[in-house]
């Protein structure tokens, strides 16, 4: 997910710094500059971009929050996976000022989806199951296409590997909601629902925070 980016990328660079000991050749220190890299990351841009289209609609027609939390995630994904492009062999300046813009606007998601989490538990009834069931399941596909796609880099560097690891975690995420819908079915109330949207607003948090702070020393020594 782009609620985990941070822990992906700090995971990436301590895996890909383990596997660079010279023995393992070059798709060990790809870093994105292949043409056949950036289309198939375009191609996952577009899936996610369109999954944050349905599961947007979905959410609000079914109205789960924890849904519309994971269209956030889709967002922030297309918007995290088209930086990563973009800036793929730019400053380190530009690098950490799109970091900061992907930390700022995470924040806010993470505070938007915080709120409709309240405002569901004091508001509105329980969500619909099997819209939540047949969305969730249609976002897993996505995200487990997504990671088979970029299966083949999963040993690039950390920017690069980190794109394949929050690939992976998204479908990990998508099944946290499948089980909420399930219990939503079996109980008919909303708790978990809004228990899997609070989880993904402080993931969201969590790392916007981190990614900002970061952002930020990385931009320090670039404007002295």
């Amino acid at each position: 997910m782009a609620v985990q980016s941070t822990f992906c990328e700090v995971e990436a660079a301590t895996e890909t710094a383990s596997h660079s000991c010279g023995c393992e050749g070059v798709a060990s220190t790809f870093d994105g500059a292949s043409s056949g890299y950036k289309r198939i990351l375009w191609l996952v841009v577009a899936m996610n971009a369109a999954m944050f289209v349905v599961e947007i609609v979905a959410g609000q027609i079914a109205g789960s929050v924890a849904l519309q939390a994971d269209a956030l995630d889709f967002l922030g994904d297309t918007a995290t996976y088209a930086l990563t492009i973009l800036v793929i062999g730019h400053s380190l300046r530009v690098r950490a000022s799109a970091a900061m813009f992907k930390g700022v606007t995470l924040l806010l998601m993470g505070l938007f989806v915080l709120g409709a989490a309240v405002w569901r538990t004091f508001v509105e009834g329980a969500p619909e199951a099997v819209t939540m069931g047949a969305v969730g399941l249609a976002a897993l596909a996505v995200n487990v296409t997504a990671a088979l796609l970029l299966l083949r880099y999963r040993d690039g560097d950390a920017n690069v590997r980190s794109v394949w690891l929050c690939s992976r975690n998204d479908a990990l995420g998508n099944v946290a909601v499948l089980a909420a819908a399930g219990v939503v079915a079996v109980t008919g109330t909303k708790w978990a629902d809004i228990a899997v949207a609070l989880v993904m607003a402080g993931l969201f948090t969590n790392s916007a925070i981190k990614i900002i702070r970061q952002a930020r020393a990385e931009l320090r020594p670039a404007t002295a």
